[in-house]
Protein backbone atom coordinates (compact mmCIF):
# COMPACT_ATOMS: atom_id res chain seq x y z
CA UNK A 1 0.00 0.00 0.00
CA UNK A 2 1.05 3.31 -0.68
CA UNK A 3 0.07 6.34 1.62
CA UNK A 4 -2.99 8.12 0.11
CA UNK A 5 -1.11 11.26 1.02
CA UNK A 6 2.61 11.51 0.14
CA UNK A 7 2.78 8.25 -1.59
CA UNK A 8 5.45 6.59 0.41
CA UNK A 9 5.50 2.51 0.60
CA UNK A 10 3.42 0.97 3.81
CA UNK A 11 4.91 -2.16 4.24
CA UNK A 12 3.17 -3.44 7.11
CA UNK A 13 0.75 -6.04 6.45
CA UNK A 14 -1.87 -5.22 9.08
CA UNK A 15 -2.74 -1.38 9.57
CA UNK A 16 -4.33 -0.74 12.80
CA UNK A 17 -6.54 2.37 13.85
CA UNK A 18 -4.07 4.66 15.44
CA UNK A 19 -1.16 3.74 12.68
CA UNK A 20 0.40 6.71 11.25
CA UNK A 21 2.55 7.33 7.65
CA UNK A 22 6.27 6.84 9.10
CA UNK A 23 7.41 9.84 6.20
CA UNK A 24 4.44 12.59 6.30
CA UNK A 25 2.34 11.44 9.83
CA UNK A 26 -1.28 11.05 8.49
CA UNK A 27 -3.65 8.79 9.47
CA UNK A 28 -3.13 5.11 7.61
CA UNK A 29 -6.82 3.58 8.69
CA UNK A 30 -8.64 5.86 6.03
CA UNK A 31 -10.75 5.28 3.43
CA UNK A 32 -8.57 6.76 1.08
CA UNK A 33 -6.01 3.86 1.52
CA UNK A 34 -8.76 1.31 1.66
CA UNK A 35 -9.15 -2.11 -0.82
CA UNK A 36 -12.59 -1.28 -1.09
CA UNK A 37 -12.85 2.90 -1.35
CA UNK A 38 -14.47 3.78 -4.99
CA UNK A 39 -15.33 7.33 -5.73
CA UNK A 40 -18.74 6.64 -7.22
CA UNK A 41 -20.08 3.91 -5.36
CA UNK A 42 -22.84 4.74 -2.88
CA UNK A 43 -21.08 6.16 -0.15
CA UNK A 44 -18.03 6.21 -1.96
CA UNK A 45 -17.30 2.36 -0.98
CA UNK A 46 -17.74 -1.15 -2.46
CA UNK A 47 -18.68 -2.47 0.71
CA UNK A 48 -22.34 -2.40 1.80
CA UNK A 49 -21.16 0.36 5.08
CA UNK A 50 -24.48 1.00 7.20
CA UNK A 51 -22.83 4.05 7.67
CA UNK A 52 -21.03 7.13 6.39
CA UNK A 53 -17.80 7.96 6.68
CA UNK A 54 -17.89 11.64 6.11
CA UNK A 55 -14.14 12.33 6.79
CA UNK A 56 -12.35 10.40 4.29
CA UNK A 57 -8.74 11.03 5.29
CA UNK A 58 -9.35 10.72 8.99
CA UNK A 59 -8.73 7.37 10.95
CA UNK A 60 -12.19 5.45 11.27
CA UNK A 61 -13.41 2.10 12.83
CA UNK A 62 -14.82 0.45 9.52
CA UNK A 63 -14.43 -3.00 9.86
CA UNK A 64 -14.30 -3.96 6.27
CA UNK A 65 -11.00 -1.49 6.03
CA UNK A 66 -8.11 -3.54 3.59
CA UNK A 67 -4.89 -1.62 2.43
CA UNK A 68 -4.79 -1.01 -0.79
CA UNK A 69 -2.92 -3.31 -3.20
CA UNK A 70 -1.93 -1.45 -6.04
CA UNK A 71 0.05 1.37 -6.45
CA UNK A 72 -2.00 3.99 -7.86
CA UNK A 73 -5.49 4.53 -6.56
CA UNK A 74 -8.48 4.36 -8.21
CA UNK A 75 -9.25 7.93 -8.84
CA UNK A 76 -5.81 8.10 -10.82
CA UNK A 77 -6.84 5.01 -12.73
CA UNK A 78 -10.70 6.49 -13.83
CA UNK A 79 -8.35 9.82 -14.19
CA UNK A 80 -6.24 8.08 -16.28
CA UNK A 81 -9.02 6.13 -18.21
CA UNK A 82 -11.31 9.32 -19.09
CA UNK A 83 -8.26 11.16 -20.60
CA UNK A 84 -7.69 8.83 -22.99
CA UNK A 85 -11.26 8.39 -23.82
CA UNK A 86 -11.57 12.28 -24.21
CA UNK A 87 -8.20 11.76 -26.30
CA UNK A 88 -10.10 9.14 -28.38
CA UNK A 89 -13.34 11.34 -29.19
CA UNK A 90 -11.74 14.97 -29.51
Amino acid sequence: MNCAFCQKEITEKKIHLRDDCPACGRDLHICLNCEFYYPNAYRQCKESIHELVQDKEKANFCDFFRPSKGGSSQSDQEDDSLKKLNDLFK
